[in-house]
């Protein structure tokens, strides 16, 4: 056995090289990345903060005449930044537990996550000469989701008219539409301020019928004093109608001019207490698209999560929106629906690991208005296609095998009892966008559901094609919607 010694210092020698390189040696085995996560019960309601106008400030104020500038006026050419607080719509509901609350925001995520989607459907089954898809229901049925049905997840304050009258506003990007509700009301819903009279108002003018503002619509009317008449219908049967004007709106100090809304003088529904919505979509009709130039076509959101009182939600208008580092990925266009706020995902991660199965392909839109993801500041519980989210929701249970399960809890089929416990590890999870990856926090997918210590994965499947990424995800980022540069960006922390 000669040749045994050398055997020997050859097994030796691998050994040893091994031992200092034992990558090489085993396979690799990658540690899951986690986040811890402080537990925190269902937050009580928001108390309605004390806003810095009032009629009687606004009233005793003289505003000039030239602080105000038309939202159509092309030849301004100074841009204004305004910046606006923003609140839940819970600080408008009283005498509700935090878990009935969650209960009926959920109902209103339901609600409006299967509107959306039927709009898409129906603006991708439209005739190719219609390029907005939108069912001939009336004027800008694009907001078929409705402050009944959960468009209104926050809101501001602001001033209608002159002298302005403040009232609560729902803003929402799902939506294109301006408008409020107006006396003499025929049927108006209850809300928490006086209803608008358009004949107190200096700033108030009728469209006529023969205007360009009025053929934007999808379905105008006409009444017999020639006046511009507009209708928007809701999923649930509920609807507004009157007449469409314009009007200056007063954000703090700041005047816009001549915006074009709705003057609602018929409302029926299952509504809020605001006074009417600040449609924030991507349509032309939309407050965004309307003072764009003032604005240099860009505004942000920041939305709190509802436990942390100390800091406001906001939106800020002008280039100010801009003023933090943020990951950009581009905006697609639906050649079908103009109102959504359409990106590219490409792909999610759990625990700094790719989620096999989980491609571009799922959620791709295609030229027939097909599919798509959108980012909507009022659906709560992100919506993934039906593989997307069995991928995504098997790679967290994976990754969060540690921790006890719960019973499931209304949309939610992945919770967890966490009881007597206060910090928690659990996986990460990102989202991968066309040139921006964003990695979540822990409160963002792992959510209090009741008082008792239940948590649930905040995901939710859709069988419908078009994904939503929702406001709960969005929690804490500030959004910014560069629509000069035709891209949304998520700056993490930017609500401070």
């Amino acid at each position: 056995m000669e040749g045994g010694p050398k055997i020997t210092l050859l097994l030796l020698f691998f050994f040893s090289f091994a031992s200092l390189f034992p990558a090489l040696s085993t396979p690799a085995t990658l540690q899951l990345q986690t986040h811890s996560l402080v537990l925190r019960p269902l937050s009580s309601p928001p108390t309605l903060a004390s806003w810095p106008e009032s009629e009687a400030e606004a009233e005793s104020t003289a505003f000039s005449s030239e602080s105000e500038t038309s939202s159509s006026s092309s030849s301004s050419t100074t841009t204004t930044t305004l910046s606006m607080d923003l609140q839940h719509i819970d600080a408008l509901s009283l005498n509700l537990t935090p878990q009935a609350l969650f209960h009926l925001r959920l109902q209103r995520d339901a609600s409006r996550a299967q509107s959306l989607s039927e709009l898409a459907v129906a603006a991708a089954a439209a005739s190719p000469g219609n390029h907005t898809g939108r069912p001939r229901m009336g004027f800008s049925s694009s907001v078929v989701s409705g402050l009944s049905q959960g468009s209104g997840e926050y809101f501001t304050r602001l001033g209608v008219g002159t002298p302005p009258r403040y009232v609560y506003m729902v803003l929402d990007t799902g939506s294109d539409v301006v408008w409020i509700q107006c006396a003499p009301c025929r049927r108006c819903y209850s809300q928490t301020d006086p209803v608008f009279d358009p004949s107190k108002s200096k700033s108030f003018a009728a469209i006529p019928c023969s205007s360009p503002l009025c053929r934007r619509l999808d379905s105008p009317g006409c009444n017999p004093r020639r006046r511009c008449q507009y209708q928007v219908s809701y999923g649930d049967g509920s609807f507004t109608l009157g007449e469409f004007s314009t009007e200056t709106l007063t954000f703090r100090r700041t005047r816009v001019g001549r915006v074009a809304l709705g003057c609602g003088h018929d409302n029926e529904g299952l509504f809020i207490g605001a006074a009417g919505l600040l449609g924030l979509g991507r349509g032309r009709l939309s407050f965004p698209a309307q003072a764009g130039r003032r604005f240099n076509n860009k505004f942000s959101y920041c939305l709190v999560d509802r436990s942390a009182s100390s800091r406001p939600s906001s939106v800020i208008f002008g280039d100010s929106a801009l003023s933090r580092p943020a990951r950009f990925t581009p905006l697609l266009k639906n050649p079908k629906l103009d109102t959504f706020y359409y990106v590219e995902l490409i792909g999610m991660s759990v625990g700094g690991t790719r989620v096999p199965g989980i491609t571009a392909s799922l959620f791709k839109l295609d030229p027939a208005g097909n599919g798509g993801v959108i980012v909507d500041s009022g659906t709560s519980v992100t919506r993934l296609t039906r593989p997307a989210y069995v991928a995504l929701r098997d790679a967290f249970r994976t990754g969060a095998s540690n921790l006890k399960r719960g019973p499931d809890y209304s949309l939610f089929d992945t919770c967890y009892d966490l009881s007597g416990k206060t910090q928690v590890k659990v996986p990460t999870v990102a989202l991968h966008f066309r040139g921006a990856d964003v990695s979540l926090p822990a409160s963002n997918y792992l959510i209090p559901v009741d008082d008792k210590g239940t948590f649930c994965f905040a995901f939710a499947a859709t069988m419908s094609g078009l994904s939503i990424i929702g406001n709960i995800q969005q929690q804490g980022f500030r959004v910014v919607f560069d629509l000069a540069g035709s891209r949304v960006g998520f700056s993490p922390r930017g609500c401070a």
